[in-house]
């Protein structure tokens, strides 16, 4: 779990907040919506073999009370056969590459012509579930590791989304997410913006555009394009 905390905040998605509304018990139109949600993502999982959008993740430190980090790029999804690949080109401010693939969480900055690898491990699991959180993930699956609860529908950069919380059931995860926010277009089922809170009070947050799914991509695009001289190096824990 370490390792997967480390990581997934280069790879992806999120963001946190500590304040955290008292639950109220939701009401037949909530209850209805999100069941209406929820299948939908089952629809779009079981179709689901690719995604490709551009993404910006914006990172906010609670500590200096502003956002710090801004990154842009493109992110990949694919699933061959029962596995999960993940291809993250960021391009600015720095460019860097984030690959998950075969268990592994690569990270190589061409700067400094460096792979960090990870191993996940027996996190394996847990990594691609998120990974593919609002991105292929199906409703059933969500409900099985966290209290869902429809926030309403919302429209975002002229998407129309149904805004879900997302509070983990497991309580070594809500150490690390508090909790998590997905808006899911309404006509597609996946994901176009995502923000993870953190109990400490950062969070990130992951905006999506120009999303294609299901389109062809080339076999090219997970994979690293390295140099000779690249040095790996695998950091333990």
């Amino acid at each position: 779990m370490k390792l997967f905390c480390r990581v997934l905040p280069i790879v992806i998605f999120a963001a946190y907040l500590c304040s955290m509304a008292a639950a109220q018990a939701p009401s037949d139109s909530d209850s209805r919506g999100l069941d209406q949600m929820l299948k939908k993502m089952d629809s779009a999982a079981a179709s689901f073999r690719t995604t490709e959008a551009d993404f910006e993740w914006d990172r906010y430190e609670k500590v200096i009370d502003e956002i710090d980090d801004i990154q842009s790029g493109t992110v990949y999804y694919r699933r061959l056969g029962k596995d999960i690949e993940m291809k993250a080109d960021i391009k600015k401010p720095e460019p860097k590459h984030v690959l998950f693939a075969n268990g592994k969480i690569q990270v190589y900055q061409p700067k400094a012509d460096q792979v960090t690898a990870y191993n996940s491990g027996k996190n394996r699991t847990e990594v691609e579930s998120y990974l593919v959180l609002g991105f292929g993930g199906s409703g059933q699956d969500l409900v099985k590791a966290f209290d869902v609860t429809y926030l309403g529908p919302e429209t975002i950069n002229g998407v129309a989304t149904a805004k879900l919380q997302l509070i983990p059931k497991s309580e070594k995860v809500r150490n690390t997410f508090a909790k998590i926010l997905l808006w899911i277009d309404l006509q597609r089922g996946i994901s176009v913006q995502q923000q993870f809170f953190e109990p400490q009070g950062d969070y990130r947050l992951a905006k999506y555009s120009n999303i294609r799914v299901n389109e062809k991509i080339n076999d090219d695009v997970f994979r690293l394009k390295t140099t000779s001289k690249t040095q790996i190096i695998s950091p333990r824990g």
